[in-house]
Parts: structure tokens; sequence; C-alpha cells
């Protein structure tokens, strides 16, 4: 699998710059709305939960904008594997030339949306570690760690990317379910609440769900400048090796009848 792979890396990295292209082509702006759309989600989160909502998080401290920080520390890296996830059911079916291609790579597709979806993400983090040195005044040597801690969410993404492709072409609801299923796993993880919120009785769910230590560490180091769980992120990284290794090979199996279905 590896090798294949590498053997295509210029084509998905061709194929990954013309996603990114494409999002903007036409705009007037261009790329630099990748700059401006965290700004503006992060004036909204800032508004929106500390004067409405009156929410704080359980540090202390009170203030609004590191609320609005915490929440978009763990938003940026959930998007990635949101936007990988919801684009992948539709993702064989709108790219139908590339199938009656013989020789075309078609498991490089989910590679190059996950590389697009990254690129954005480091924008966001961008953002995010100035925004943290402006506001803050802080510069925590724990974000050196970010790499390590989404090296789980990258595998999680493009495993799923591979199932949800494969799965997508056969059974096109399933991106109608995709859809609502990370929402609400979007809303079932700690990303808008303290893990201390949550009831007692709930802390098993949230105990084994993955995203839950994902985004906790991310927060950690970039926030509160702490290390990251070392053995949570020894299981989910384990886990989301397993997940890539079992969705490439489904998406082998599957891809012999893709031309017959589309």
């Amino acid at each position: 699998m590896i090798k294949k792979l590498w053997c295509h890396r210029e084509l998905i990295k061709q194929i990954t710059i013309r996603d990114i292209i494409s999002r903007y082509k036409g705009s007037y702006l261009g790329i630099f709305w990748s700059f401006l759309n965290p700004l503006f989600m992060l004036a909204v989160y800032t508004f929106v939960f500390s004067e409405i909502f009156k929410s704080k998080w359980n540090t202390g401290s009170g203030s609004k904008i590191e609320f609005a920080l915490i929440i978009f520390a763990g938003l940026a890296v959930y998007n990635i594997f949101s936007e990988v996830t919801t684009r992948s059911p539709g993702l064989i079916v709108g790219n139908a030339n590339y199938v009656k291609k013989v020789v075309f790579p078609l498991e490089i597709l989910p590679i190059s949306i996950l590389f697009s979806s990254l690129i954005h993400c480091m924008i966001s983090i961008s953002v995010l570690i100035a925004s943290i040195f402006l506001f803050l005044g802080e510069f925590h040597w724990t974000m050196i760690y970010f790499p390590i801690t989404l090296a789980p969410l990258l595998l999680y993404a493009l495993g799923l990317g591979w199932f949800l492709a494969a799965l997508g072409v056969y059974l096109r609801d399933i991106g109608q379910i995709v859809g609502i299923a990370v929402q609400a796993l979007m809303m079932l993880s700690p990303i808008f609440y303290p893990i201390t919120n949550i009831p007692d009785y709930l802390k098993t769910f949230f105990s084994i769900n993955p995203f839950t230590y994902i985004v906790e560490d991310a927060r950690n180091i970039f926030i509160f400048g702490q290390t990251p769980d070392w053995i949570s992120l020894a299981i989910n990284t384990a886990v989301g090796l397993l997940v890539v290794l079992l969705s490439y090979i489904w998406f082998q199996k599957l891809k012999g009848g893709f031309a017959d279905v589309i």
C-alpha cells in the first residue's frame, strides 16, 4: 500500500493543488479566503459564546478571547475529519471520468482531499498561534507536538475516506447519513464545552470517543502548554493504523465494480 501510494506522489500533489485552486476559482480574493475564513469564524465564536451564551471555560481567567481560542483550536483539527468524511461519499461518483481510465489509481482521490484539508488546517493553526501570541501573550513550546497529536486524526480521516468513497458508489444515500453523523459527533466531542462538564453517566461514551483525546491534546499543547496524553495517543494511533489498513483493503475489494455501477 505504501509503495503504491509513494509511486503516485506527484499525481497526488497535482490533484491536491487542483482541488485547492478549484475551491477559490473565480473569486476575487482567491486563496486569501483561506486566511479570512478562520479570522471571521474566530470573531463569530468570540461574540456568540462570550456575549450571548456568556460561556466560560474552567480555567479561572474568564477571558472571552481565551474561550474563543479554546473552541477554535478544537474545531481547527476536527474540520479535517469533517471535510474528508463529508466529501468522500460522492468522490468517486463525482470523478466518473477517472473510473473509466484503467491506469488511474482511484485510491489517491481521498488522499488528495485529506492533504487539501490539512493545508487549510495549517492556515487556521497559524491564525490560532498568532492570536494566542497577540491576545494572550503566550507562546508554548509544547506546540511542537502538534504533528504527533494530529497523526491519529489523519489516519481516521484517511481510513474513513477510503471506506466511504467506495461505499458511496453503491449506496448513494450514505452522503446524507454521513453529514448528520459528522455534525452529531462534533457536538458529542468536547469542542464547545470542557470535558469536566460531562455528566458521570456519559463519561464512558466520551472515554471511547477517539476525538475526545485528539481535541483535548490539541487544546492542551496550544492553549495551556501541556504535553499530550501519551497513552491515549499511542492507542489512537494504533487503532488509526488498523482503520487505514482495513479501509484500504475494503476499497480495493470494491474498486473492481465501480465502472459497472457508474
